[in-house]
């Protein structure tokens, strides 16, 4: 499928919105679902292109190079709205929101639309979620609304009742293969990382520019992997350790996910293909110390933490909790 939206993987989406453009069937609000680094932002950011183009062809849209387009890609555009975390405790705030909201009920400066990209937005508690419903309800006619999440579990329903969803799916490694191939990367090294990436174009692209990001994912798995097998009193001082940054266990436990699936899968004597293959002897050695019920355990585990990072929790406490659910601790 050809198009100009310089998103990798995700034709299905971009096809979906080209129809809505052409149509003239804009939705006032979006929700793009998918896991970190899937390309949210990027579809989030052509998308915004695609709406305020200028280029005379609407087909060509988004042209890339006009005012507009320009703008939006450098992050200068005055029409464009985004969302900041709090640094210190990685919740999305209602009084953010409330004031985006504010902005986003102007009249666009000099685009089509006003376009707020509300990033992260499963950091959101319920409160700071209902702050949109007035937008949602009563939007302006130049306001667009862009939600990103990892998933909508999160969510109120009010929200996702009342925004389009478009959920991406992690990328086929042969495409992130080709993706960088084309950026330089020789074809063993596009292999290797197409591999560990998970489907995340966003991800491979910085492992491809930045060494230091294959070292970090090195010594996230090693950290797992020595987890699994030491004990409590060892799991809790991790714990303490990982608690400090909130906003670094995004990233650190949807990698722990796809290695836990890969445990899952060996468990069960599945054939399908490791996300982690430099990891396949120690994930048949841990294989042969649990079932998977453990292994199932364990992921559940993971993905139940991912959920509740959003709330005011104890984040030392839950990774505790976290690691009690994890295989090899004597009972």
């Amino acid at each position: 499928m050809t198009h100009h939206w310089s998103v990798v993987g995700h034709d299905w989406a971009v096809d979906h919105l080209r129809k809505g453009l052409v149509n003239d069937r804009i939705r006032h609000a979006y929700l793009i679902i998918g896991v970190e680094s899937v390309g949210k932002d990027t579809l989030a950011r052509a998308f915004a292109q695609a709406l305020n183009c200028t280029h005379t062809d609407e087909a060509a849209r988004p042209c890339g190079e006009c005012r507009s387009c320009r703008l939006i890609a450098s992050g200068n555009s005055p029409d464009m709205i985004y969302s900041e975390l709090d640094p210190n405790t990685g919740a999305l705030k209602i009084e953010e929101i409330r004031t985006l909201m504010q902005k986003l009920a102007l009249k666009p400066y000099e685009a089509r639309y006003r376009i707020a990209v509300l990033r992260d937005f499963d950091h959101a508690q319920p409160r700071a979620q209902d702050a949109l419903l007035k937008t949602l309800e009563e939007p302006a006619p130049h306001a667009i609304l862009i939600l990103l999440a990892l998933t909508p579990d999160a969510l109120l329903s009010t929200i996702t009742s009342r925004s389009q969803l478009i959920n991406l799916s992690p990328v086929p490694t042969p495409i992130i293969e080709n993706l960088l191939q084309e950026r330089g990367a020789a074809p063993e090294q596009a292999g290797l990382i197409a591999h560990f990436s998970g489907g995340r174009p966003g991800w491979a692209i910085r492992a491809l520019d930045d060494p230091e990001v294959l070292e970090q994912r090195t010594q996230a798995l090693d950290m797992l992997e020595d987890c699994l097998v030491q004990n409590r009193a060892y799991r809790f001082n991790l714990a303490e350790s990982l608690g400090r940054d909130k906003l670094a266990l995004y990233p650190l436990l949807e990698l722990w996910q796809t290695y836990l699936r890969d445990l899952v899968h060996v468990c069960s004597g599945s054939m399908h293909p490791p996300a982690n293959p430099d990891r396949t002897e120690t994930l048949h050695r841990l294989a042969g110390q649990m079932d998977m019920a453990d292994a199932l355990a364990a992921l559940q585990a993971t993905r139940d933490l991912l959920g509740k990072l959003s709330l005011n929790i104890n984040t030392r406490l839950a990774l505790e909790v976290m690691f009690l659910d994890y295989p090899g601790l004597s009972h």
